[in-house]
């Protein structure tokens, strides 16, 4: 498996040299609230929403002051905004009171707050704070299961699948290739697997291919 890792790795850097966070931010607090925005929505409707949300509530303690209705208001449009605004302002509240106004850079200080599981923990920890993790969205997960690199359905055995087969500085990148070879090729319907570069390497496109 670590050979087949290996092979992934070399052709999925070639392929995505520039993969990147699509998320628009200029600080971990941006990086925080437009993930977990993001939860069920896409990143370019979250950008849409977080240009006016950042003018609007600039510091940790903008957010956690917010009125919760008038917050729902303002990111409406991204989905399921009442649980959102509710986990926004939990969240930027314990930041306040616990941590002095600044996001954590723990996994453990990130999963405590409200709203906050390991996966956007990783995407605060790998890309404003350049503490390598593995991030296990949707495409991350699928493109591993078909590529026969977890067996795992739940996204935290899946991540740490992963952990164990790639080297740690390439976390964080990675998982920015694999949900762009999500999003380009391995598609969860009509995946096109005859033009994957990773075909050879891939149980399920393996399958296909019979």
């Amino acid at each position: 498996m670590k050979k087949k890792a290996v092979a992934i790795h070399r052709i999925i850097k070639k392929t995505y040299p520039d993969a990147e966070c699509s998320l628009v931010f200029k600080s971990p607090l941006q990086l925080l609230v437009a993930t977990i925005l993001s939860a069920q929505c896409t990143d370019v409707r979250v950008n849409k929403v977080t240009r006016e949300l950042f003018k609007k509530y600039k510091k940790v303690k903008d957010f956690a002051d917010a009125d919760i209705e008038e917050l729902q208001e303002d990111i409406r449009s991204t989905g399921f905004y009442k649980n959102k605004a509710k986990n926004i302002k939990a969240c930027c509240g314990a930041i306040v009171r616990e941590h002095g106004g600044r996001v954590p850079d723990s996994m453990d200080e990130l999963v405590k707050l409200a709203g906050i599981g390991r996966k956007t923990a990783n995407v605060v920890l790998g890309n404003a704070y350049d503490t390598p993790g593995v991030v296990v969205d949707t495409h991350v997960g699928r493109v591993a299961q078909r590529l026969g690199l977890t067996e795992n359905k739940d996204a935290v055995k899946i991540e740490y699948d992963l952990m164990e087969l790639f080297p740690k500085n390439s976390w964080t990148m990675l998982s920015h290739q694999f949900i762009q070879h999500g999003r380009k090729i391995c598609a969860s319907r009509s995946p096109k697997c005859g033009e994957c570069p990773l075909l050879k390497y891939c149980d399920y496109g393996q399958e296909q291919d019979k």
